[in-house]
């Protein structure tokens, strides 16, 4: 891009440092620095004068917005790998180009998918607040603070992409018997590197299983794909983890079923109403029946910066007149 006018790239959070100094040196790059969410009409004033938006999952790029872009906006090259605040038809229609971030953060997510399925049968939230509560630690007892075994348990994964088969092949190392459901088998090899059961149907699988992990992107087809019907199939003793989105699963009726005993608890990582809270599930968690995080299951270093680096690579390469590599397109209706 030597010798051409440097596009005008906003960026709606604050990035890791390499990755903002990289785009100071490559483009007109306009950063957050004091990392708030934008307001909707710092939003709007953006798309209308930039030349590429950066947006995260924290902005909401519907079709109102997209409307009010200026004609300099060609390009929303997205800083996460979901898409499912950006309204990509009308982008589209625009003449709107927008590109994701796919396959950087598919180890950190399983690390973390594993560690909520380790946390919350085995109670390790509620078990470190003990040391660090306003009681005093009595020591141990043969039946205190018992938990779960997961060896040998059935995990049933709903979704077999990157991630979904990272956790597989991380449970399966913890003695987990792998399940699946996903739009399409596998190959056949994964099938059986995993030993893993493919189910057509997943209400029979739900129904079966130990742990659910649910691992597939938040999509029209995937909104409460858990539905209270849905989550009503599980046994008593089992478990639900999420580090997907939280809309796959009905929020609500997941705590009334905790609540009531008819599932054995949930780690989550993420929320129907994000970043609002259920209180509800606020309760649950002080009473150990849950175990929350606040969305950081991508949240590493490294990650973040492989993320940058790929949003800076699409910027290049569409500007080069070269189709960009994680370029998005509309899903066909």
């Amino acid at each position: 891009m030597v010798g051409r006018k440097r596009p005008l790239v906003v960026i709606t959070r604050k990035l890791p440092d390499p990755v903002e100094t990289r785009m100071r040196e490559l483009f007109d790059a306009r950063l957050n620095v004091e990392d708030r969410p934008m307001t909707q009409p710092e939003l709007v004033a953006a798309v209308k004068e930039a030349d590429v938006l950066v947006p995260t999952i924290t902005d909401h790029v519907d079709a109102a917005l997209i409307a009010q872009a200026g004609d300099n906006l060609k390009l929303i090259a997205n800083f996460g790998n979901g898409v499912d605040k950006i309204d990509v038809a009308a982008a589209a229609k625009k003449g709107i180009t927008v590109t994701n971030t796919p396959n950087v953060l598919t180890e950190d997510t399983a690390d973390m998918t594993m560690a909520l399925m380790l946390a919350v049968p085995r109670r390790l939230a509620e078990g470190a607040n003990v040391l660090t509560g306003d009681k005093k630690w009595a020591g141990w007892s043969p039946t205190w603070m018992l938990g779960r075994r997961i060896w040998g348990k059935r995990l049933g994964i709903v979704g077999m992409g990157r991630i979904g088969t990272a956790v597989a092949r991380r449970a399966k190392a913890f003695g987990l018997s792998i399940h699946y459901h996903n739009r399409h088998r596998v190959l056949s090899a994964v099938e059986d590197e995993l030993e893993a059961t493919y189910w057509e149907s997943l209400d029979q699988m739900l129904a079966r299983m130990d742990i659910i992990s649910v691992n597939c992107p938040s999509t029209p087809a995937t909104f409460h794909l858990l539905s209270a019907r849905r989550l009503a199939l599980l046994q008593p003793s089992a478990y639900i983890v999420n580090t997907a989105r939280g809309d796959i699963i009905d929020e609500d009726s997941l705590v009334k079923l905790i609540q009531d005993g008819k599932i054995a608890g949930a780690g989550l990582d993420v929320y129907e109403h994000e970043p609002a809270l259920n209180s509800k599930l606020l309760k649950l968690a002080a009473k150990g029946k849950v175990v929350l995080l606040p969305h950081m299951g991508s949240a590493t270093l490294e990650g973040r910066i492989d993320m940058g680096e790929k949003v800076i690579i699409n910027i290049r390469a569409f500007f080069d007149g070269h189709r960009p590599p994680d370029r998005v397109l509309p899903l066909r209706t």
